[in-house]
């Protein structure tokens, strides 16, 4: 059952990439891997050994034209795949960071409302703050007049 992405360029490039793109994917990443190497290294030795076994009547003799032509099918076949994966390595992290700018721009918003929202927040604290220092003044000035002095 395959995995479903949820960020949205990987859905695009990931879970809708067209079979080749995904093929592509998949060799270049095996090829970049040491289990590619040691595979490799221990192929050619054996190549090399069993020349080298079979001195008399080699099935490859030097200078190796058939391990040689092995190498450079391989190389054909792999130099375009791994464009194509950098490739699309380069559209994804475009497409990334596009998705980001666009995230950062509705965050950006937000927060313009918010602190707009404080603001009128603010403005209506001050507001209160003043009525209440006028409500205490007429207090004040009422217990005055009624020749109630107030206690400390």
């Amino acid at each position: 059952m395959a995995r479903r992405s949820r960020h949205p360029v990987n859905v695009k490039l990931i879970d809708e990439a067209p079979l080749g793109a995904r093929i592509a994917d998949r060799v270049t990443g095996y090829l970049g891997s040491w289990r590619f190497i040691i595979i490799q290294t221990v192929i050619v030795g054996l190549w090399l050994a069993g020349n080298l076994y079979l001195l008399s009547k080699p099935f490859d003799p030097y200078p190796f034209i058939l391990l040689n032509l092995a190498f450079s099918t391989q190389a054909a076949y792999s130099a375009p795949l791994i464009l194509l994966a950098g490739n699309r390595a380069s559209l994804r992290d475009r497409m990334t960071l596009e998705h980001a700018a666009a995230e950062a721009d509705i965050e950006d918003d937000q927060n313009r409302e918010l602190l707009k929202g404080n603001r009128e927040i603010l403005k209506r604290v001050e507001g209160l703050e003043k009525r209440i220092l006028d409500l205490e003044s007429s207090i004040l000035a009422a217990l005055n007049q009624g020749g109630h002095t107030p206690q400390a």
